[in-house]
């Protein structure tokens, strides 16, 4: 079993910045690529970022590409979304979820996630 929890959610104006952090523990979490996803109100959710389990690989979702960082830190079981840039399109709760092994090719898909946090929200007023 893995736990995770979310944070540093909250509401920030057009162009501002925020970094949430997912802390996991359980399971050693270097054996777990990590990924983030969003969901907004009456929409499905939607791929953001993931990062492989040694943090050599990382891919986007076009819409946040370049404003976007997903990091880890493994000694410290802890994974970073850095968004900078932020746009009122970004409003959505943030998931942060975990998958054994490697990210493969379907790192878009969050069924082949095992694990998921509560979300945290973020919200961007224009």
């Amino acid at each position: 079993q893995v736990q995770l929890v979310e944070s540093g959610g909250g509401l920030v104006q057009a162009g501002g910045s925020l970094r949430l952090s997912c802390a996991a523990s359980g399971r050693t979490f270097s054996g777990y690529a990590m990924g983030w996803f969003r969901q907004a109100p009456g929409k499905e959710r939607e791929f953001v970022a993931a990062i492989s389990w040694s943090g050599g690989s990382t891919y986007y979702a076009d819409s946040v590409k370049d404003r976007f960082t997903i990091s880890r830190d493994n000694a410290k079981n802890t994974v970073y979304l850095q968004m900078n840039s932020l746009k009122p399109e970004d409003t959505a709760a943030y998931y942060c979820a975990a998958k054994s092994g490697s990210l493969g090719s379907l790192y878009r898909n969050p069924r082949l996630y095992d694990y998921w946090g509560q979300g945290t929200q973020v919200t961007v007023s224009s």
